[in-house]
């Protein structure tokens, strides 16, 4: 029951674990679900939030439906760096979660995402797609929690190919040691 960088919650899942992305927003929670190989994340829903408790029951049962032991949460960093109270707020969620493993029937572990311009660049995408207003404010949480495991996915995959200990010395946010959250080459910060 830990909050992990990204190598050590890869780690200390199971053969077969799935990894599940949240996208953490005021209203809603999206959700996004690995692949038992860890290559692949697909959007699989939402949840409306209300009170914790009631939000982290939908999600441990989305979690159990799913095989899922461990989470990957966006982590809304401003765009100069610095954590401000949204930030907080998910750090916030996180460890409430990890206080209650009874819900989940195991211990979860979860690792943060930097998650800079992941819901702008989904609605661009979708935008590309020429989906409509109504359509894209149904799926973009969802779409961005998919984005934001993607990355870490990609992250995890250019680590197992990186140079033995090239990736263990990251926090528990994946930022190099001495990084002050900025972009570490993957989440938002990378390609755009």
């Amino acid at each position: 029951m830990a909050i992990r960088n990204l190598m050590e919650l890869k780690a200390s899942l199971p053969r077969n674990g799935r990894l599940m992305g949240l996208d953490l927003g005021e209203k809603t929670i999206g959700l996004a679900v690995s692949d038992p190989g860890l290559s692949v994340a697909s959007p699989v829903g939402t949840i409306r939030r209300t009170k914790f408790t009631q939000d982290a029951q939908e999600l441990a049962r989305a979690m159990r439906d799913r095989d899922v032991r461990a989470l990957v949460v966006g982590l809304p960093v401003n765009m100069d760096g610095t954590e401000g109270p949204r930030c907080q707020s998910v750090r916030e969620f996180s460890r409430l979660l990890l206080q209650r493993p009874q819900l989940f029937g195991f211990e979860p572990e979860i690792a943060f995402w930097d998650e800079r311009l992941s819901t702008s660049a989904v609605e661009r995408m979708m935008i590309g797609w020429d989906m409509t207003r109504k359509r894209r404010d149904e799926v973009v949480d969802k779409m961005a929690a998919a984005y934001i495991l993607q990355g870490a996915l990609d992250r995890l995959r250019q680590g197992d190919a990186a140079p033995s200990g090239s990736d263990d010395d990251r926090d528990e946010d994946g930022n190099a040691d001495g990084e002050d959250g900025g972009s570490d080459g993957g989440g938002d910060g990378g390609g755009e």
